[in-house]
């Protein structure tokens, strides 16, 4: 049986990778307490009672662990996922994998020179059922080729409960590297795109005075081969809000087009997972939310089997440039302000 263990804990998305793993049959070897939020660690210990304590060196030295989980600071990331590749495991790393370029290419040393596998969890198309049910429809042609994705990422910013970290632009590399990689990972996987360039790209601080360095807006224009796409990410979801963010992706296709709401249909049908299609044949609501999770099965296999099926690594590093690439060259806006 694969036995992965959690370090870092430092984000809520770690919960993915826990369960998503176990769902795939892995044994929670354990977890490193060492945490910049200790309520995290706190509902780990809460949730899985089985699974120990453990100190990190103990568990990048046990043999018998096969993957590490790891949601730490963004800019802790890679250098965490390099020890663990290095001590022979692979890896599971929260989006973004990388804040730098050159972590990135640290990162690409380390997979090249240990054979480990280096794979990024972009939650908003691996954990979301309605856009894995979405991919299932593009792969078999319901909407025609894909010409265009739209991907929308709002959050609600919540300051009083986030870590003194998620404000430091160092830390948290940008807002595009922070949350538009999730949008740039959906872009290149709908369109079928191996790469694309970056045509444009903002960022601005409008609303979040009190934290010079942060970035509350940014969007992407890029396009490739295949398609285009523009993405919109932003931390202005209002408290009335049933949920943390209205988060949706729009994939136009030669024969039809379809819509996710992700997280809520506002003011219509509860719950979530809710995808449109829009064909010939007339408009379609599909409720996604039993759709099955395949990534960490499919991740699950590929480390006992040494394949390359959940995901392959030339798209986690080409999501992690473009995000790099975007951040780079985005304009500052603000409104008018200092951003």
């Amino acid at each position: 049986m694969l036995r992965f263990a959690a370090i870092g804990i430092d984000h809520g998305h770690i919960f993915n990778h826990i369960d998503g793993l176990l769902d795939a049959g892995a044994e929670f070897a354990g977890y490193c307490p060492e945490t910049t939020v200790p309520a995290l660690v706190e509902t780990v210990g809460q949730k899985y009672p089985e699974a120990p304590r453990t100190n990190r060196q103990a568990l990048l030295d046990d043999p018998s662990i096969d993957v590490v989980c790891i949601a730490a600071v963004p800019r802790d990331r890679s250098g965490l996922a390099i020890q663990a590749m290095r001590a022979g495991k692979d890896v599971i790393v929260d989006k973004p994998g990388v804040t730098t370029f050159d972590q990135l290419e640290e990162v690409r040393r380390a997979v090249a020179e240990t054979g480990r596998m280096f794979s990024v969890c972009f939650s908003e198309r691996l954990c979301v059922p309605s856009a894995v049910k979405a991919g299932k429809l593009v792969r078999d042609g319901a909407i025609g080729s894909v010409v265009q994705t739209i991907g929308m990422g709002p959050h609600r910013l919540s300051p009083a409960s986030r870590p003194s970290w998620f404000f430091d632009l160092d830390a948290f590399g940008g807002i595009i590297v922070d949350i538009a990689s999730h949008q740039i990972d959906q872009f290149l996987f709908y369109t079928g795109s191996g790469t694309a360039e970056i045509v444009a790209s903002s960022v601005g601080n409008f609303n979040t005075p009190q934290s010079a360095d942060f970035q509350d807006f940014g969007e992407v224009l890029l396009r490739s081969e295949q398609g285009a796409g523009y993405i919109r990410v932003d931390w202005f979801t209002p408290d009335g809000l049933p949920t943390w963010g209205d988060g949706r992706l729009t994939i136009l296709g030669t024969e039809g087009y379809i819509e996710l709401r992700k997280y809520v249909d506002i003011a219509g049908r509860e719950g979530k997972d809710h995808l449109f299609i829009v064909d010939k044949s007339g408009v379609q609501h599909i409720d996604c939310s039993n759709e099955p999770l395949d990534y960490f099965t499919s991740f699950v296999a590929d480390v006992q089997n040494r394949t390359d099926t959940a995901m392959s690594q030339e798209h986690v590093f080409e999501v992690c440039r473009l995000s790099l690439e975007a951040q780079q060259k985005a304009t500052h806006i603000s409104g008018g302000k200092q951003s």
